[in-house]
C-alpha cells in the first residue's frame, strides 16, 4: 500500500538528505539516495498516517475547546 501523503520533489529530497545525515551521525553508516529513499518510504507508509491522524485529532480537540469557550462567553452575555 502506497502512502497517501504526497511530498514535493524538493521536500522529499530534503527528507532523504535528513535520513542520510541521521544514519551517518547516529550509526556511522553512509547511505546512498536509494537506501535513504526506501527508508523514508517505509516511514511514510507505516508511521506517517498515524502521526497525521493524531495531528488531525489534536486539532479537532483544540477547536472543540475553543468553540466551548465561545459558547460559554455567549451564555454569560445572555445572563447579563
Amino acid at each position: 500500500m502506497k502512502s497517501v501523503i504526497k511530498l514535493s520533489k524538493e521536500k522529499r529530497d530534503k527528507m532523504i538528505n535528513e535520513v542520510q545525515k541521521y544514519f551517518l551521525k547516529e550509526r556511522d553508516e553512509d547511505l546512498g539516495d536509494l537506501a535513504a529513499g526506501l527508508i523514508l518510504d517505509f516511514f511514510m507508509e507505516k508511521l506517517a498516517p498515524d502521526i497525521y491522524n493524531q495531528g488531525i485529532y489534536d486539532s479537532y480537540q483544540y477547536m472543540n475547546e475553543k468553540v466551548e469557550d465561545l459558547l460559554g462567553i455567549q451564555m454569560q452575555e445572555k445572563r447579563k
